[in-house]
């Protein structure tokens, strides 16, 4: 498609609904009513225990943490406190936006707004912005949530495992919205009777961080940042690590969630920070679906699926390579083999341009 324009008010996005890509129908695998009914029941019972084990071990690594202060024995107890709040936070902040982890609504909100605010989402922004990533996922100029563009920029990959970019950009957010102004693109998902909530909120979080700031310079001491905010930073890299799996390297502008997203079969410790969104594509088919029943879904369907990828590792020496040569060759994408018991893609969507093709040989 050459040089893609990934703003959501820039040709791109005029070529998607033009193209009948906006909002499109997606390949969905079958599976009966009465089984899928059962996979989507929700229950409060494993969220409420994640939860507690998930914010009691913060608050426990926190205060250990805080009394070995200064000593850099204390150092262990932050790092493990940093990626329970940097990257526990972004699965809690998805499955709890979904409204899917607890069956009882408050629960839902209350951990959602936790989640955001440890992230830096604006909660109203980013309900409305997931909504569309799952509309149009991975649509060029329409899908606000795209990680990796091409060509891929892997200097800002790198420095994302650090939080920097992302807190960056969500600080001039959190700044721009404190101040009333939402923007353009953000006018694009978001509606309008709830952009004032964008602002509010903003407003919110902005005296939350002075007053951080402001107990900071009084104490002499960067304690406060290390507890809040700063986790953003020194937590992040588990969230990047596995967040760029999802969709890394894959198609674009393709209506089958079997091309565009990835399962990645994980470790216990990384399925509980990340709560089962390795089984991604199986939650992009299947959204209502709650995190602890995708296991089960996984093993449903994976009969019409790409094979899993069988680790972390094993995802990452499929993807690097492929976004190496998405740098000299943007249109290059993984191609996903379906076992024989699958439906096929279809094949407009499956095929690749000729200097991709050649990448590819190569």
């Amino acid at each position: 498609m050459g040089k893609r324009n990934y703003s959501l008010i820039g040709p791109d996005a005029r070529r998607a609904v033009e193209t009948g890509l906006a909002s499109a129908e997606w390949y969905h695998t079958d599976v009966p009513r009465k089984e899928m009914k059962a996979l989507m029941k929700r229950s409060d019972g494993p969220a409420i225990r994640d939860t507690i084990v998930w914010l009691g071990s913060m608050a426990a690594l926190a205060g250990v943490a805080v009394w070995l202060w200064p000593s850099a024995w204390s150092i262990p107890f932050f790092l493990a406190y940093g990626v329970l709040y940097g990257s526990a936070g972004d699965s809690r902040w998805h499955e709890c936006g979904h409204g899917t982890a607890f069956k009882t609504r408050w629960m839902n909100d209350a951990v959602y707004q936790i989640a955001s605010f440890f992230m830096m989402r604006n909660p109203v922004t980013w309900r409305w912005s997931h909504a569309r990533h799952h509309t149009d996922t991975i649509i060029v100029g329409r899908d606000p949530e795209i990680a990796v563009m091409r060509p891929p920029d892997l200097l800002r990959l790198i420095l994302n495992f650090f939080g920097i970019i992302d807190l960056w950009h969500a600080t001039i957010d959190m700044l721009r919205n404190a101040a009333g102004v939402v923007s353009a693109e953000e006018k694009t998902f978001i509606p309008e009777q709830e952009q004032p909530k964008v602002v509010r909120i903003a407003r919110i979080w902005l005296a939350i961080y002075a007053a951080t700031a402001a107990t900071a310079v009084y104490t002499g001491s960067i304690l406060p940042f290390l507890l809040i905010g700063g986790p953003r930073l020194y937590g992040a890299w588990h969230h990047v690590m596995t967040g760029l799996l999802q969709h890394g390297g894959l198609a674009d502008n393709v209506t089958d969630h079997r091309l565009n997203s990835r399962t990645v079969y994980m470790n216990p410790i990384s399925r509980f920070i990340y709560w089962n969104m390795n089984y991604h594509v199986e939650h992009h088919m299947f959204p209502m679906v709650p995190y602890h029943a995708l296991p089960r879904l996984h093993e449903l369907i994976k009969h019409d699926l790409p094979a899993p990828n069988t680790s972390i590792l094993d995802g990452y020496r499929e993807m690097i390579p492929a976004f190496l040569r998405q740098l000299r060759y943007e249109d290059y994408f993984i191609k996903r083999a379906l076992p024989p018991t699958a439906k096929p893609y279809r094949a407009e969507f499956h095929e690749v341009a000729p200097q991709a093709a050649a990448a590819a040989a190569e």
